[in-house]
């Protein structure tokens, strides 16, 4: 019994819960059902050396390493294909050609229709300019520049080679140097011509977003004609613009189509006719065969005169161990061709003896028939240069392979 004034019941005051009790399962087969299943028992050396393989299957297993992998192979294949610099014009693929474009910044120009490129992948994004700087000194771009080629386009040609300079050669010059000369340029490469250098269109950013292409820049400057050769010609399916644009310049009388002085004073219709890069490189190489051809020619023959005659060095020493030793009573006759100079040989007047093995030609002098006296040069075997035989002021053009004159 609780009273009203006393507290919370305790515990112990609490009435006890009824105890329920479970009666034990009175059957024996039912007991059994507790127990675990038991599994298929496996042999030791069943399990030796067996995978499972079961956790692989799993997805978050299996699909981070595929990821991982596939991300490497690709940034691989994008650094080769878009970021990794190509020094030389052998380091390009020929799968480039016709399909792809380099960027890069003109680092020298060597003439009107061609210049040197620092190949610069990526441009700014990859940090050229701010974090990756492009050499200054000729030394440190030694082996590290694409020489280029513009497509389509034949510049007047500056001298070089001995050749002369052609009109307007110094004007198409200083226009591309100041063109590209320190300026990024995008070239679509085309072939690789014979000298080494790609043939490709080039494209200039001017004036913040407006692209130039450099080849009819120059065409409608008047500056450059249409490519014309046989062989080799690249237009890159731009043949019928250039065209145009060359037509234009013609009728407009632009540059060398004027019929002015260039700077050189040389004018660019001389006689009233115009030459072309193609007809004046075609007419330099018909000179240089004439010149190579009577080159040939001269050397192949010698001067003719009663003074002397001109042999080679072997010719001289063939003669001297071939010839007679004369006496003081033979006369020797001089003719103006090398065989007989070579050939040439003394009949002693009474002699049934065999002759000396040792002997020397006769020095010839300003008159044909003189009395012959050996020579201390020819017996010892060198040329003498009274003779020309491979001296250097005689008919022969130089030495030759024998040794050098003595001093008299």
């Amino acid at each position: 019994m609780r009273w009203p004034w006393s507290g919370r019941p305790s515990d112990k005051d609490a009435d006890p819960l009824p105890q329920t009790t479970q009666e034990p399962q009175s059957s024996s087969s039912s007991s059994f059902a507790n127990f675990p299943a038991v599994k298929q028992l496996t042999s030791w050396t069943d399990s030796l050396n067996k995978t499972d393989w079961t956790h692989y299957r799993d997805p978050h297993t299996w699909v981070p390493p595929a990821l991982a992998v596939g991300a490497a192979l690709g940034f691989s294949a994008f650094y080769r294909s878009y970021l990794r610099r190509i020094p030389t014009t052998n380091h390009i693929r020929p799968n480039f050609f016709r399909k792809r474009s380099l960027l890069g910044r003109v680092t020298s120009v060597g003439d009107g229709d061609n210049f040197h490129m620092f190949h610069t992948p990526g441009g700014r994004l990859a940090g050229w300019g701010w974090l990756r700087k492009v050499p200054s000194y000729r030394k440190d771009l030694k082996g590290k520049t694409i020489p280029v080629r513009i497509a389509g386009v034949d510049a007047p040609e500056c001298a070089h080679f001995g050749r002369p300079a052609q009109p307007y050669s110094g004007e198409a010059l200083d226009f591309l140097t100041q063109y590209l000369l320190g300026r990024r340029v995008r070239a679509y490469l085309y072939r690789r011509d014979q000298y080494d250098r790609v043939v490709a269109r080039v494209i200039v950013r001017r004036f913040f977003f407006f692209k130039r292409d450099v080849g009819l820049e120059m065409i409608k400057r008047g500056l450059a004609t249409c490519y014309d050769a046989k062989t080799g010609a690249e237009f890159g399916g731009r043949e019928a613009q250039y065209r145009i644009a060359e037509a234009k310049a013609k009728a407009r009388k632009k540059g060398m189509w004027s019929g002015k002085l260039s700077r050189d004073g040389v004018a660019s219709t001389p006689n009233g006719e115009f030459e072309t890069p193609r007809e004046y490189k075609t007419r330099m190489a018909a000179l240089d065969a004439e010149k190579g051809m009577s080159a040939a020619a001269v050397s192949s023959s010698s001067p003719s005169g009663t003074t002397a005659t001109s042999t080679s060095t072997t010719a001289t020493s063939s003669a001297a161990s071939t010839v007679s030793k004369p006496t003081p009573s033979t006369t020797t006759t001089t003719t103006p061709t090398t065989s007989a100079a070579s050939t040439a040989s003394a009949t002693p007047t009474a002699s049934s003896s065999p002759p000396p093995p040792a002997a020397s030609p006769a020095k010839p002098t300003a008159s044909t028939t003189q009395t012959s006296t050996p020579s201390p040069s020819a017996a010892a075997g060198r040329p003498n240069p009274g003779l020309g035989g491979g001296g250097k002021g005689g008919g022969g053009g130089g030495w030759g392979k024998g040794p050098l004159p003595g001093k008299r």
